[in-house]
């Protein structure tokens, strides 16, 4: 009988790592399986499913770390709602400076926590499934199997980028080891960071010509990774590599194993920043020539004004289901149903005892704060919008009547901002569209303690005085009996947008003064959100209209057009750790209204929530420290010692 090869189970999840005996104990009974999953084009399909299964759940509150985790949400620490919907909050504990080494939060490397069934795992599947495929001759053409290999290996080199991204440079599991593999064999150590770079890249590289330029049969083949899709994949990674946490950060300068190997880069290389520019390029051109291009809401069922339309195709690109900006999209059905039932608001007061949503992740003052004015450019450098008196209650007046309630007292926080503001944040005096109400402007929101949407109850509520519309699909709804009614969507997981700010970013990077190539792939974005050019918004509008003219002013700017562009989709939490700005960006009170007040005077006051601090140590997740005890030859990431 073959003997089947895997990558010491990853030693249970690489580096769980059993003794010899045990480990070679797993295997043999999973053989005769592995062989007849193989037998024919059913078994392999079955197999190529279970290999996209472990992609990460990016959109689910329970998994990803990138939204519990992140600075854009708060919410309250209450027990009845710490459950395995939202993971028990593992990921909300990171953020408050409650990782650990001993039972890593959402550990990913192990499967441990929240952390999904562990990657190394899902890259033991994908060997094995570019080990096998070929055996299947049944039913499979070979361009078939070309294709299928081409997928593998593009999820193989994700499933290494998302760790990667997590703890810096990994063991790299190019090939299962066999179970005869000596007990050194198996203590792996951690490959160099250029090296999983330039192993993830070329796995992408090895695959795209094999790989289809768009999905033909939706119905069957939605979520599978095409050639726009691996190449946006392969733009990541080098950005990722070139920006100033991997890119000689000298806070990770003198950490090396135990052979003195340094595995993070020593030396800023300028050159990787052209080298992902030119992939950022190489995936737009691709994605354009594919037919992808920046979402429109389509209104040939719905009667909507333009000011509605405008917020709809700012909201819906991120989960209108297999629109036509989504690059990548997770495959896996209904992974946002959490991300919804714990953002939506109640729109009816007889829903109160029976609602279905629970809308506790509210978006935090930060990411409030960061959306623009109505001008296109920060609330405190617009020379015309009151930054001083944010905070205070005002009467809205008739200026953007379809997204305020003209003449109802709102925070001066909430008016003449721009149209990003207003599609993905609801506050006291705004306007919901959809969910039940496609008329006009759509629910009139009412947040104070007693109105419709505001504090009744001690879980249907959003302790910040926010709540979030992006992650809500538009036609989901209750029903009559106060169930829900869901439009179960796909979030993206890389769409166009992203992709032109990420090539504006890098080539802006690899110059000495913005060009109008920077401006332009900024300036698209900016213009399907309705806006004005970066240029001609900050000449006109802002204290430091020079800004967008510098390369740090511009890069600022471009930091901050991700920011609200993809606000609420997994990208700011990460952002911020590669850019190495977490630690002048998160620390700092958390803030919400006085949501307990009735009264107009009393509700428009600041309240402190939570106290937020940011370690240099947290940038990367620690290994866990059974693992590291285990296997000698793995060095702790820095700071976690």
């Amino acid at each position: 009988m073959k003997i089947l090869k895997i990558n010491t189970f990853i030693a249970a999840a690489l580096l769980a790592f059993v003794s010899c005996a045990d480990y070679v104990d797993v295997v043999p009974d999973n053989i005769a399986t592995i062989d007849y999953a193989f037998r024919d084009r059913v078994g392999a399909e079955k197999f190529l499913a279970t290999c996209y299964s472990f992609i990460p759940r990016i959109g689910d509150p329970k998994n990803d770390p990138a939204l519990m985790g992140s600075d854009e949400f708060w919410n309250y620490v209450n027990t009845q709602e710490a459950n395995s919907a939202v993971g028990n909050y593992e990921a909300f504990y990171i953020k408050t400076g409650l990782q650990n080494a001993a039972s890593p939060r959402v550990n990913t490397w192990d499967g441990e926590n929240y952390g999904g069934n562990g990657l190394y795992k899902g890259i033991r599947n994908c060997n094995i499934f570019l080990e096998r495929v070929d055996n299947v001759n049944v039913q499979v053409s070979a361009e078939q199997r070309s294709v299928w290999k081409a997928e593998v290996k593009v999820l193989k080199a994700y499933f290494h980028f998302y760790l990667m991204r997590m703890y810096g440079p990994i063991p790299l599991i190019k090939e299962n080891l066999s179970v005869e593999g000596t007990p050194e064999e198996v203590r792996v150590y951690r490959d160099t960071w250029d090296d999983c770079v330039d192993y993830t890249v070329s796995l992408i590289d090895e695959a795209v010509e094999d790989l289809p330029l768009a999905i033909e049969n939706r119905a069957t083949e939605a979520g599978h990774i095409t050639r726009p899709a691996a190449l946006a994949i392969k733009a990541m990674i080098l950005t990722t590599s070139a920006s100033p946490l991997f890119n000689g950060n000298p806070d990770y300068a003198n950490h090396v194993d135990n052979r003195g190997v340094h595995i993070f880069s020593q030396t800023y290389d300028a050159a990787k920043w052209k080298r992902a520019a030119d992939a950022c390029l190489e995936a737009i051109n691709c994605a354009e020539e594919a037919g992808h291009r920046l979402y429109s809401f389509p209104t040939n069922q719905y009667i909507v004004t333009p000011a509605v339309k405008l917020v709809n195709d700012i909201r819906c690109a991120y989960h209108d289901r297999y629109n036509e900006e989504m690059l990548w999209c997770n495959p896996q059905n209904d992974i946002s149903s959490y991300y919804e039932y714990y953002t939506m608001p109640i729109f009816k007061d007889e829903a109160w005892s029976t609602n279905p949503y629970r809308p506790f992740i509210g978006p935090s003052f930060s990411v409030v704060e960061k959306f623009y004015t109505i001008n296109g450019v920060p609330i405190d450098e617009d020379n015309s919008w009151d930054y001083v008196n944010r905070y205070k209650m005002t009467t809205a007046d008739n200026a953007q009547p379809e997204y305020v309630q003209t003449d109802y007292h709102t925070a001066g926080l909430n008016l003449h901002r721009e149209p990003r503001f207003y599609a993905n944040i609801c506050f006291d005096g705004c306007y919901w569209w959809g969910n039940g109400n496609f008329t006009g402007s759509g629910w009139d929101i009412h947040m104070k303690r007693g109105q419709t949407s505001g504090k009744n109850s001690s879980v249907r509520y959003t302790v910040t005085g926010y709540m979030c519309k992006k992650p809500n699909h538009y036609t989901s709804t209750t029903t009559s009996t106060w169930g829900r009614q869901r439009t179960a969507y796909t979030p993206a997981l890389i769409r166009l947008a992203d992709i032109y700010l990420l090539y504006a970013e890098c080539l802006n990077e690899t110059l000495d003064a913005p060009s109008e190539e920077v401006y332009r792939y900024v300036d698209l974005v900016r213009q399907r959100a309705g806006l004005k050019g970066v240029v001609e918004s900050w000449e006109n509008h802002s204290r430091v209209a020079n800004k967008p003219k510098t390369k740090d002013g511009m890069r600022e700017i471009i930091h901050r057009e991700r920011d609200l562009e993809l606000c609420f989709e997994s990208k700011h939490f990460w952002d911020v750790r590669r850019w190495k700005t977490a630690m002048s960006e998160i620390p700092g009170p958390v803030y919400g209204w006085n949501v307990d007040a009735s009264k107009d005077t009393e509700y428009y006051n600041i309240i402190t929530l939570a106290d937020l601090k940011f370690t240099t140590k947290e940038y990367l997740w620690p290994i866990k420290t059974n693992s590291i005890r285990t296997n000698t030859n793995l060095v702790q990431n820095p700071y976690w010692e």
